[in-house]
């Protein structure tokens, strides 16, 4: 399952280009930690966009991107007004990321729908607050034919699929493997032991990861890693399994440096290139 081989006269075209979608005024955290996750993972080029109040900060964070400022409402999350302007940019894209940052809300659940009724011809990944439009419109990634990943916890997974958390954690290989079909994209559900299933049926899993990963900003740094692969050029499905692979294999490296538990989201991204590169 090899990832995509660049020409070493290649340009940061060739490698792809990344738009994350996401951080609300206060969390734009979030988005930063994915745009970072996505050039980690090796993607060229990258566009960050999130609510006009905190674009600049976000572009000072991260100066190797494109920061893009959005219409946003009084509450502090980026308006539905917003979605033509993000799919012009989504569509000169390789692949979308939508949900770091941003919270379960109507407001949020109805720019998801907006940017995905538009954006039909890019590889798209939800995360976090975007997955729960997923619950009152099952079918929206239908679409994309597979072009798409989810990356839910069990309580995501949950409300996105309108069940219990206890349903998802008795039997999350089942679930994942219902959700990839019903939703129509892979979907890798995240927990102790992580499921990766896609709507044919495949289904792969890592339990090799610890609890250190169980951290805040770590979800964020997942779904960024998926998104820069995806753009490179990987498969939706494989694009999945070794983001799922080097985000657990990142944690590793520093749980015998530092501890099992302590280590801080952010110090997964400078691991991600020495393990991907190493094999």
């Amino acid at each position: 399952m090899p990832l995509p081989d660049h020409d070493s006269d290649g340009d940061k075209e060739e490698r792809g280009r990344v738009l994350i979608v996401g951080g609300e005024t206060a969390l734009p955290g979030a988005i930063i930690l994915a745009g970072i996750a996505a050039l980690r993972a090796g993607a060229g080029k990258l566009q960050l966009a999130t609510c006009r109040s905190t674009a600049s900060i976000v572009g000072v964070s991260v100066p190797e991107c494109l920061a893009v400022g959005l219409e946003e409402t009084k509450s502090g999350t980026i308006s539905r007004k917003a979605a033509p302007d993000i799919c012009d940019y989504g569509h000169a894209a390789d692949a979308v990321l939508i949900g770091p940052g941003l919270r379960q809300s109507d407001e949020n659940d109805v720019l998801v729908k907006s940017i995905l009724e538009r954006l039909t011809d890019t590889p798209v990944i939800l995360d976090a607050g975007a997955l729960s439009a997923l619950r009152k419109t099952p079918d929206l990634l239908h679409p994309l034919d597979g072009n798409a990943v989810v990356t839910p916890h069990a309580g995501e997974m949950a409300s996105a699929l309108g069940i219990d958390k206890s349903d998802v954690e008795k039997d999350p290989a089942a679930i994942a493997v219902y959700a990839a079909a019903t939703l129509g994209s892979i979907v890798a559900l995240k927990g102790s032991e992580t499921y990766i299933a896609s709507p044919d049926g495949e289904l792969y899993l890592y339990d090799s990861g610890d609890i250190g990963l169980a951290t805040s900003g770590s979800g964020d740094t997942l779904a960024g890693i998926v998104t820069g692969l995806l753009a490179r050029g990987a498969s939706p499905p494989h694009s999945a399994v070794w983001g799922v692979f080097l985000h657990g294999a990142a944690g590793n490296v520093l749980a015998k440096r530092l501890g099992r538990i302590g280590f801080l989201a952010r110090e997964l991204l400078d691991e991600i290139p020495p393990i991907m590169n190493s094999l």
